[in-house]
């Protein structure tokens, strides 16, 4: 069973999406880059895409990272097929100007430190 604040193994994902093994290449155990033709492969409607741009944060900090968690775990807590995808978070934590960028509380990507190298491709 998993525990929370400590992430799946990719290959665990991968497969609660319907995505073989052939379509996607690890990078550890927690990331992985997944082909376009898993896609095709899939056999299914083009699902929906939901971007979150921009917004202003709270006074708390809650921005665009805590919102498109808290919008993933919301849609899959409702049975919807999710798979999030956060890039590039802000700046600003690489110049001591705000927060970490990896969100709050229950809704926060761990491990913090990868999402803040600016390598997320």
């Amino acid at each position: 069973m998993h525990s929370p604040g400590h992430p799946l193994p990719i290959a665990d994902v991968a497969r609660n999406l319907g995505i073989r093994t052939e379509h996607f290449i690890p990078y550890g155990d927690d990331k992985a880059k997944v082909r376009l033709a898993a896609r095709e492969a899939s056999g299914r409607d083009p699902g929906k895409l939901v971007l979150v741009t921009a917004i202003t944060p709270t006074d708390a900090g809650e921005g665009k990272t805590t919102t498109s968690i808290g919008l993933a775990q919301g849609l899959g807590h409702i049975g919807q097929s999710v798979c999030l995808a956060l890039r590039e978070p802000s700046l600003g934590p690489t110049f001591g100007r705000k927060g970490g960028a990896t969100g709050g509380g229950k809704a926060s990507v761990t491990p913090q430190a990868d999402i803040n190298l600016h390598f997320t491709g």
